[in-house]
This record gives structure tokens, sequence and C-alpha cells, in this order.
């Protein structure tokens, strides 16, 4: 290599490295200013709250439009969706007090409950894929609403018999451990949505091409099917490395730039795109999928 091409290879190498070097300064420098780490919770509390707001009115339409119904699946998912936003929001526009509350365990139950209800959100389409799947091949779905309860219960039952250990005797171990069932839930839950949402989406795929709203429900159900799998995934992952490298973690205040793209990618943009995907209203009468839920 001549003398000019290896002076134009160390240009190159040195202004690759400047470029890197600013970026890793750019991300510490809003991490460690409290001005940036205010303005990036107060805009995640803006998101939850605009979330938290669609589902409101999308509950109040469908109760507008339904009224002779109690409270159906579709309506305790919109409602479970603005309750989960509607904390985030609080949490985060007082995201510095909430680090100031002793003791230490109601932090992590503040920032860790939302989580579990999203859990629980979520797991209600599945409950509700799983249900018209089983009607559609004429098998009882007695046993799928026990089985949501049940499994409900034990994850929360499981998480607060940790969160009182861990107030107890607060051991790093636990932490880890908590973490860590966070990660098995949300992967339990990607699963749940790949295992029912694909086999009602192969079961739709099957139906006559002239069926009446067959091509858009298959695209409703592919949809949010692909985007709750990919969400609760990326949660999965995230806990994964929350769990055990302090660089990732969620629970501070220096790590703004991080709790926004991880609430972006596992909440607030799946919580919109599956809010529009099922803006669609019920209609007024003769819909036997829309039963009160007990």
């Amino acid at each position: 290599m001549s003398r000019a091409g290896a002076e134009v290879v160390g240009t190159s190498a040195a202004t690759v490295m400047l470029r890197l070097k600013d970026a890793t300064s750019w991300w510490d420098v809003m991490n460690e200013s409290p001005v940036w780490q205010d303005r990036i919770f107060h805009i995640l509390a803006a998101l939850f709250g605009i979330v938290a707001v669609v589902a409101l009115v999308q509950l109040v339409r469908i109760q507008l439009r339904v009224p002779e119904y109690g409270w159906t699946t579709q309506k305790v998912f919109h409602f479970l969706n603005f309750f989960v936003n509607a904390v985030r929001c609080v949490v985060f526009a007082f995201r510095r007090d909430v680090q100031k509350l002793n003791p230490e365990i109601v932090q992590h139950i503040l920032l860790d409950m939302p989580s579990l209800l999203f859990f629980t959100t979520y797991a209600l389409l599945v409950l509700f894929w799983a249900e018209i799947y089983f009607q559609a091949r004429a098998v009882s779905t007695d046993g799928l609403r026990p089985a949501f309860y049940t499994i409900n219960v034990v994850v929360y039952a499981i998480q607060i018999l940790l969160w009182l250990i861990i107030w107890w005797k607060p051991i790093p171990l636990l932490i880890v451990l908590s973490k860590m069932f966070f990660a098995g839930v949300s992967l339990f839950a990607a699963l749940g949505f790949l295992l029912y949402g694909g086999r009602l989406f192969l079961m739709l795929q099957r139906f006559p091409v002239e069926s009446k709203g067959r091509r858009k429900k298959l695209q409703e159900v592919g949809y949010v099917t692909t985007i709750c799998f990919t969400c609760f995934l990326i949660r999965c992952i995230m806990m994964c490395f929350n769990a055990f490298d302090k660089a990732t973690d969620l629970d501070v205040l220096d790590h703004p730039v991080l709790n926004f793209i991880y609430y972006l990618l596992v909440e607030i943009i799946p919580s919109s795109l599956v809010l529009f995907i099922l803006r669609k209203l019920p209609p007024k009468r003769g819909v036997t999928q829309y039963q009160p839920f007990r």
C-alpha cells in the first residue's frame, strides 16, 4: 500500500473512532444530565398518558355501542390498557420522587406492578383467541378461563412473595431472581401468542375465500400476534440483560435513554398499534362472542 493510501486509511479509521466517541459522549451526557433525565421521563409520561386516553375513549365508545352487555372481555381489555398506561404515566411524571420512596421495595412495586398488569391485559387476548379457536373446532372451552385465572394468580403470588422476601432481606440474588421471573413470564406470554394466535391464523386461512370478513380478521390476528409476540420477546431479552448487567438497569434515574427505548418498544408502540388494529366497535345486537367476563 502506498503512503498516500495508508494516510487515507488512517484518516478514515480516526474519523470512525471520533464519531463513536462522540456518540458515546452524547449517550453519557443525556444519561448524566438531570435536565435530560426529567425531559425524557416527562416525554414517556406524556406518551403513556396519550395511550391511556385512547384506551379510555375506546372503552366509552364500546359501552355506548353495547350498553346491554356487562364487562365483556373486550371492555376489560381496554380498561386494563387504560389503567396500566395511566399508572405508567403517573410514575414517570413523578419518577424522581418515586426514586426517593422508602422502603425501597415500594419503588420496585411501582415500577414492576404495571408490567404484571400488562401481562394480564394481553393474556386476555390469548384467552379470547383460544376460546374462538376451540369453539370453531367444537371443543369445550370450560377449562380455559379457570386456567387463565390460575396462571394469573400463580404469577402474582410468586411475584408478591419475592417482593416480601426482598423487603425482609434485600439480597442481590433475589433481585436478580425477580427480574428473571419477569423474563420467564414474558417468554410465556410470547409463546402463548405464538401458539393460539398462530393456530387461529392458520384456521382462518382455511376458511373459504368468500367468507365475510375473513381477510380483515386474518390480517387483524396476524398483525396483533406478530406485534405482541415481538414485544414480549424483546421484554424477555431485555429483562435478562437487566438482571445481570448494571449498565442496562432500568430502575435507576441515570439510564433515561435506555428507559425510553425499552418502554417505547415493549409497551407504548405495541399498545398503540394493537388499540388501532382493534378499534372496530362490536355490532349492536346478536354478538355471541361478547359475553360477560366472569
